[in-house]
């Protein structure tokens, strides 16, 4: 199936040693689910310079995009910008659009720390924030948000409208419930199934208990409708009993 597989890091002490309880990783896993965007990974890391590095040294190679939040504020443990530079071979500069941003928000109140929060990786395009003016940034495809849900969240809203408009397109999903079999008696015709229909995603989920079931279905942007097509014709010629959900 066509789409996209994405990245997520959640970055905070407060997270790991349990002072906080993260918000982000279901926000984010339902906000891509209905977009046929995949969360293959999550990470979360201590608002510690080295680990941090490493981890972004890795992903930004790649070309997966990556959805950050935390440490991009303006106290002494918020290093995720300076990770996010070294990581990527550039320097921190003031960047002139974050700077109008935050000098708007606050006035003379932006200095001198508030205007830290400036200081991006060169090459970075800003994140708009539509709570208090202080930009996010992405480099590459990393998008880097503060910690704050009610913040954060409206930005990455912003970023996948703004950046993979053309990626999503709408995900559907077919499915029906077979009756009366174990998933080993279906394995053949689910195998030849995924072979003849590459852009779309079989899946398979037994239900026990009372009314036992295989719930077996399709999900993909194009194609979904003749996969199950070619599904029924199987169920019907195994002489199985199913039934749409």
């Amino acid at each position: 199936m066509s789409s996209a597989q994405a990245g997520l890091i959640i970055i905070g002490d407060e997270i790991l040693y349990g002072s906080r309880r993260d918000r982000h990783f279901d926000h984010v896993r339902e906000t891509l689910r209905p977009i046929g965007w995949q969360l293959t990974w999550v990470s979360i890391l201590p608002d510690e310079e080295d680990a941090l590095i490493a981890q972004l040294s890795r992903t930004l190679a790649a070309q997966q995009p990556v959805f950050c939040f935390g440490g991009i504020g303006a106290t002494p443990d918020d290093v995720t910008r300076r990770c996010a530079a070294l990581a990527a071979g550039v320097e921190l500069h003031a960047h002139a659009g974050a700077l109008a941003e935050i000098e708007a928000r606050f006035g003379a109140a932006a200095y001198p720390h508030r205007v830290k929060m400036a200081d991006l990786p060169v090459g970075s395009r800003l994140i708009p924030n539509p709570i208090n003016r202080v930009p996010g940034f992405s480099l590459r495809r990393h998008h880097f948000f503060p910690g704050f849900p009610e913040m954060a969240w409206p930005m990455l809203e912003w970023v996948l409208q703004h950046e993979y408009r053309a990626e999503l397109e709408p995900l559907q999903e077919l499915s029906l419930k077979v009756f009366d079999v174990g998933e080993s008696e279906l394995v053949e015709l689910m195998e030849r199934l995924i072979d003849r229909h590459p852009g779309v995603k079989l899946f398979s989920l037994p239900h026990l208990g009372r009314g036992r079931h295989i719930e077996l279905g399709f999900r993909g942007r194009r194609g979904v409708e003749q996969a199950m097509a070619d599904l029924t014709a199987g169920l019907r010629q195994a002489g199985l009993t199913f039934e749409a959900p």
